[in-house]
């Protein structure tokens, strides 16, 4: 059993072809339905951040805890939103700013020497999230990480034999979000114990449309 970029390619036309026009561009969803696997125990729990080769349509929302410099050269970077360390703080009490934070990003980058702050102060919120933010030196170039932040999707398993992400939208090109496909299952594959044979079936969906079937 084999995935193929023929097989993909049928897919994508015929999940958008089965999608209703709706008033926005609607995302397509990778659906990896998986078997022999128990995601209940910890081998069978997969997290992954995958970086792709093009941005998956809507940009991903990107919050940079940092000072200084940082800080600005972040801001100067297009990031949608920088704390900085007095912000930060400011957040301890805050419960609900602090979900609404956890539930409006996508992902979150710190500046590494903040990190013990950031732990204490969002990672009740952001840990079981699957979110914690990666932590960059601070003469890292915050730019490219948030380039790279943009492009990546968070793939895990949530109690159940399934994985699920946005792979794309209806407004991109089909070879695109081919290619985004065939990197996340390369991952993906390389994650489980028999690669390609844990997996039952692919399927994919536009946000508003019925799922179709990879032919595998």
């Amino acid at each position: 059993m084999s995935l193929d970029t023929k097989s993909i390619l049928e897919a994508i036309k015929e999940a958008k072809e089965k999608s209703e026009k709706r008033k926005f561009a609607q995302s397509i969803e990778l659906i990896i339905n998986l078997k022999d696997i128990d995601p209940k125990k910890p081998e069978g729990k997969i997290q992954e951040s995958v970086e792709l080769p093009h941005p998956p349509g809507k940009g991903n929302q990107i919050c940079v805890i940092a000072s200084g410099e940082m800080a600005l050269k972040a801001k100067q970077a297009g990031a949608d939103l920088v704390i900085q360390r007095s912000e930060l703080e400011a957040l301890a009490e805050d419960k609900k700013r602090k979900k609404e934070l956890a539930e409006t990003y996508d992902f979150f980058i710190a500046e590494a020497p903040l990190m013990p702050l950031v732990g204490k102060i969002l990672g009740a919120v952001l840990g079981p999230r699957g979110n914690m933010p990666t932590p960059v030196p601070p003469t890292a170039n915050i730019k490219e990480q948030i380039e790279k932040h943009r492009k990546t999707v968070l793939i895990r398993t949530r109690g159940q034999p399934a994985l699920q992400c946005r792979i794309g939208n209806e407004e991109m090109p089909n070879e695109e979000i081919a290619e985004n496909i065939l990197a996340a299952m390369r991952r993906i594959e390389g994650k489980l114990k028999k690669g390609i044979k844990n997996v039952k079936s692919i399927q994919l969906k536009t946000t508003m449309g019925p799922p179709v079937k990879v032919k595998m």
